[in-house]
């Protein structure tokens, strides 16, 4: 079961090969500039080479599918479903909220809440228990502000994600921690995509779009004077 993983759905442009839950290759890069369209597949050589995979030996892809930047997830489905199709292998999505959360699963907090920065005061979030790392509130855009998950106060919280920088600005909870230098991350995806790869939880690759969760806002340009 050799699948490449691609996850541009932030910062962080960043390939994985695995040979069943086995992580044998990852090259990833954070950059403020979002260098998808530059770097992904040059990741995608290098974490083949480093693996020592031709890509006619891989049996699937996987894909963090969102939420997050626009383009970044254009450009890693357009990518994806290229290799599916060239290679008529299946394709994996993940909700690349969950790449977030496995470092902090059984780590003391009661909950774990991934964000994903969006625009203004808005994030890309959910809620995670923090125990067994299954999801408990579902993806959802949020505009933050002082009554944001209010609700869970009382528990111990770690907010996570480059949209944390907006969260402790505006969270007023006791028993919260912050941690805004972690992103989604494709070594992440393997453990998810090797469950819907068993159970043949495959995309259809001619109709599969990445999980927006909001329209494309673009920035006007200015009319000439």
């Amino acid at each position: 079961m050799k699948i490449l993983h691609i996850e541009t759905s932030s910062k962080n442009c960043s390939v994985a090969v695995s040979d069943g839950d086995e992580l044998l290759c990852l090259c990833e890069e954070r950059s403020d500039n979002y260098k998808q369209s530059e770097s992904l597949h040059t990741f995608v050589k290098w974490a083949l080479e480093g693996a020592g995979i031709e890509l006619s030996g891989l049996d699937a892809v996987s894909l963090g599918k969102g939420p997050g930047s626009y383009t970044g997830l254009r450009i890693g489905a357009s990518s994806a479903k290229g290799f599916c199709f060239g290679l008529n292998i299946p394709l994996l999505a993940v909700n690349s909220l969950t790449t977030i959360v496995p470092p902090f699963v059984n780590t003391g907090y009661d909950l774990i809440i991934p964000l994903i920065d969006a625009r203004r005061m808005e994030v890309y979030c959910a809620v995670f228990d923090g125990r067994s790392g299954n999801m408990i509130a579902n993806t959802e855009a949020k505009i933050l502000d002082q009554t944001s998950f209010q609700e869970y106060a009382g528990k111990k919280i770690l907010f996570v994600g480059d949209g944390a920088t907006k969260a402790v600005e505006m969270i007023n909870l006791p028993h919260a921690e912050f941690n805004d230098s972690v992103y989604p991350s494709a070594k992440h995806l393997i453990k998810e995509a090797g469950i819907k790869f068993r159970n043949a939880e495959f995309e259809d690759v001619a109709y599969f779009e990445p999980f927006y969760l909001k329209d494309f806002q673009g920035v006007k340009k200015k009319k000439p004077e």
